[in-house]
């Protein structure tokens, strides 16, 4: 599934490469996609490569092949979460594993359903990426029943996790994660974190000077450092729903 922004820039490149035979330049896709900074850029390439759209050819300038294109561009561009998905989220509440977070890593409490604590429904807004980022934080779709010792004070959301790079803190891909609404974190804290105003992604916040780094919990991707400024927290993890 690709976002509106990784589609444009893939058909893009095809269309580019299919006329003249070479790819298009940084520049030039950054203008086509009326983005501010070729970073931009880069992360939509990273998140196209990992999805095996696309290929970054080595020692090469300019070099970029496109292996596949979308088969339904409807279906490419539907809302993240589908309703098969909702219907998913909806039903974790009877033998799903129910986790608390901590700033090291979310400790597995107790299955939903094994006592008589009361359950809050929570909504679902959407997916949010452990791994690139995608976009997320769309409208509400569903209501997720979670237990009421998982909520705080203040507004939550709940997110279904998309990607692998926080399994070392306990959170898989297909996760339900609890979301306490926030502007502010401390370092240490696994976040929704808001890069650009474009791209939401869930990381552990480190404060480096005057950067802010987006740590990943899987060695296989790196820590991503950006400027204080292009990073807004959106909320903070206080729990995860799990369906086995």
């Amino acid at each position: 599934m690709l976002t509106r922004k990784q589609y444009e820039l893939l058909m893009f490149i095809h269309e580019r490469v299919r006329e003249s035979g070479i790819p298009p330049s940084f520049d030039e896709m950054k203008e086509a996609l009326d983005l501010k900074s070729k970073s931009g850029i880069h992360r939509l390439i990273t998140a196209l490569e990992e999805r095996g759209f696309l290929r970054r050819m080595e020692k090469r300038a300019r070099a970029l092949e496109v292996l596949k294109l979308p088969d339904n561009m409807a279906e490419t561009l539907r809302p993240a979460t589908t309703r098969s998905q909702v219907q998913r989220a909806g039903a974790r509440h009877g033998r799903s594993e129910i986790r608390m977070a901590d700033a090291r890593s979310p400790a597995p409490r107790r299955g939903y359903g094994d006592g008589g604590e009361t359950a809050v429904n929570v909504p679902l807004v959407g997916r949010i990426a452990a791994g690139t980022p995608i976009e997320a934080l769309q409208n509400k779709v569903s209501d997720v029943p979670v237990p009421g010792g998982m909520i705080g004070r203040g507004a939550h959301y709940a997110l279904e996790v998309t990607g692998d790079s926080m399994i070392n803190a306990g959170i898989l891909d297909g996760d339900t994660v609890i979301i306490q609404e926030a502007d502010s974190a401390n370092t240490g804290e696994i976040i929704v974190a808001l890069v650009d105003n474009e791209e939401a992604t869930l990381k552990r916040l480190r404060r480096r000077g005057d950067s802010i780094a987006l740590e990943a919990a899987n060695p296989a991707y790196e820590t991503r450092l950006y400027g204080a400024d292009r990073v807004k927290v959106q909320g903070k993890l206080v729990g995860l729903i799990r369906r086995y």
